[in-house]
């Protein structure tokens, strides 16, 4: 369900709407495959025209960027069902001689089974180890094949989701920062947490590169509220935690939390 240009999204419009009717009609929830953040905004603009049947969004934990849709609520339906996400943790055979890894390390590992983008979520590293969320159809597959990164053989475990020894990977905690910036604006406290002059931030705005809660930002001068999440493909994201006091120059201190 990967999409990048135009015509893809208007297609994958076109789909949302298809589930959304598949879960009217029948009277069961309907599911995508992981979405990233420009298909989450193509669902919004779709759904936000047609809002007879509602949805949600989730990818495992409160931080994931890339999340299913669910077509239909237990409120409608008189019943629940989990979103069908599956939590793997991949491990070196040998961490003393195991590699470094980069988040790009892992995605081209999965990537090099040949399955498709959507049924893989968010990769969070931890150390030599990482956590990937993915559909729980593909994880039987993945733990069976996937037995090497780069040149580290690594082993692949599924974590159960009703407890045991490992634990399902919880939300990471941003890092806390205090920054000074001219103005709490998206474009300005963007460029702060990323080192980027404003003509470059303002350059991303433009670009289609910005999201604020899942949603497309073309509004550089927006002003971000408290717990507002910015990501900034290519850079990384934050979330907005809070507006400080003016400083004797007229500037504002804001606190912000920096995934690293």
């Amino acid at each position: 369900m990967a999409a990048e240009t135009q015509k893809e999204l208007e297609q994958l419009k076109k789909r949302f709407l298809d589930l959304a009717e598949k879960s009217y009609r029948q009277n069961v929830f309907a599911f995508t495959g992981f979405l990233s953040l420009a298909e989450q905004d193509a669902l919004w603009e779709a759904m936000g025209k047609n809002a007879f049947c509602p949805f949600s969004l989730w990818g495992g934990n409160e931080d994931c960027e890339r999340r299913m849709a669910r077509f239909g609520s237990a409120e409608e339906l008189g019943y629940e069902e989990d979103f069908p996400i599956a939590a793997l943790r991949i491990s070196p055979l040998s961490e003393k001689f195991s590699e470094d890894f980069s988040h790009r390390d892992f995605l081209g590992a999965l990537m090099h089974l040949g399955i498709d983008r959507s049924t893989v979520g968010d990769i969070f590293l931890e150390g030599k180890h990482a956590w990937i969320f993915c559909t729980e159809t593909i994880a039987p597959f993945i733990c069976e094949n996937l037995d090497r990164v780069r040149h580290t053989s690594v082993r692949c475990e599924q974590i159960d989701k009703n407890g045991g020894a490992v634990q399902w990977p919880a939300a990471k905690q941003p890092e806390t920062v205090r920054l000074v910036v001219s103005a709490n604006r998206a474009d300005a406290v963007a460029a702060k947490v990323f080192n980027l002059s404003r003509s470059r931030s303002l350059d991303l705005f433009r670009a289609g590169k910005v999201y604020v809660n899942g949603r497309l930002c073309e509004n550089n001068s927006l002003t971000l509220k408290g717990q507002d999440r910015v990501s900034v493909r290519g850079f990384g994201r934050f979330v907005f935690l809070e507006e400080g006091a003016e400083t004797k120059k007229g500037r504002l201190g804001v606190t912000v939390g920096i995934y690293r």
